[in-house]
């Protein structure tokens, strides 16, 4: 099931019976992915902005080849991350997928000489949001348990490799 939220000038899809996609193979991140898009094509969309590191990461150049109008993907804000740390330590928090997928390996490799990349699997943190569970002990711990060792070894910028994970 999809959410669609429809405003004058904006079509906002949610593809929460999918989600999360992080622990999905790159063929299914693909095919829902094109489905989507195909979805906001028959709503008369004429951009399409792919508000998903692991989508992004995974599927955008699939995606551009299957339909004529812009596609803008987002991805992880790891070069950033790498021209501003101080300490030559950046962590780097996102789905396997997005950590697994060329476009992060291409864009950390080309900028990340002399820098140490802390990368951690959300395991879990997908699910804790999409389930409310912001301010629970199981949630907090679980972010401890993830950013404690990167904190420890001196990072001084952390990339959050999912758009959930600002919540």
């Amino acid at each position: 099931s999809f959410i669609i939220h429809k405003k004058k000038l904006l079509q906002y899809l949610a593809d929460n019976r999918n989600c999360p996609y992080g622990n999905k193979s790159r063929k299914e991140i693909i095919k829902l992915s094109i489905k989507n898009c195909s979805t906001l094509i028959k709503l008369k969309c004429k951009i399409i902005v792919i508000a998903c590191n692991t989508a992004t990461t995974n599927a955008v150049s699939e995606i551009r080849k299957s339909f004529e109008i812009p596609i803008i993907g987002i991805e992880p804000a790891i070069k950033p991350a790498i021209i501003n740390t101080k300490t030559g330590k950046i962590g780097i928090l996102a789905t396997e997928k997005t950590l697994s997928s060329n476009i992060y390996n291409q864009t950390s490799n080309k900028f990340s000489s002399n820098i140490e990349i802390h990368k951690q699997i959300g395991y879990g943190l997908v699910e804790a949001i999409e389930n409310g569970n912001l301010n629970k002990n199981e949630t907090k711990d679980l972010l401890i348990s993830y950013l404690n060792p990167m904190i420890n070894s001196n990072i001084d910028q952390l990339v959050l490799g999912c758009t959930h994970y600002h919540f």
